[in-house]
């Protein structure tokens, strides 16, 4: 079986690292990287904003808030973290999207998110 190809990002460059303070990525790796079994593909590397953590959890995904089961201590603003594309989409088309590292911002993310929505909130 050949080598499998390193993950790339919205840019076609090498895949970089989204944060390990937190740590994030559905992998738990540091880096948006993803794969079948990742349905929300969790593949936008985004820099949180106090408007979005609101924003997330008024639709019911609050990121704010620790939970110890899962060794989550909540996020705040500044942090990094591997959101979900479709979740970004939704964010962008009500007026309140984070910032995005394009280069920390997986490939797959092109199947939800247009570039140029991607190149809107680069940081």
């Amino acid at each position: 079986m050949p080598p499998m190809a390193p993950p790339v990002n919205v840019l076609n460059q090498p895949l970089q690292p989204c944060s390990t303070d937190p740590l994030t990525g559905y992998f738990r790796d540091g880096a948006c990287n993803t794969c079948a079994q990742d349905s929300g593909s969790h593949t936008v590397c985004a820099v949180m904003t106090a408007e979005f953590l609101a924003y997330s959890a008024y639709v019911g995904n609050d990121l704010s808030t620790p939970r110890r089961e899962f060794r989550f201590a909540g996020l705040k603003p500044g942090d990094s973290w591997c959101l979900c594309a479709m979740r970004f989409l939704q964010a962008h088309d009500e007026g309140c999207a984070p910032k995005v590292s394009l280069r920390a911002t997986h490939l797959r993310t092109l199947d939800v998110v247009p570039l140029e929505v991607l190149r809107q909130h680069a940081v």
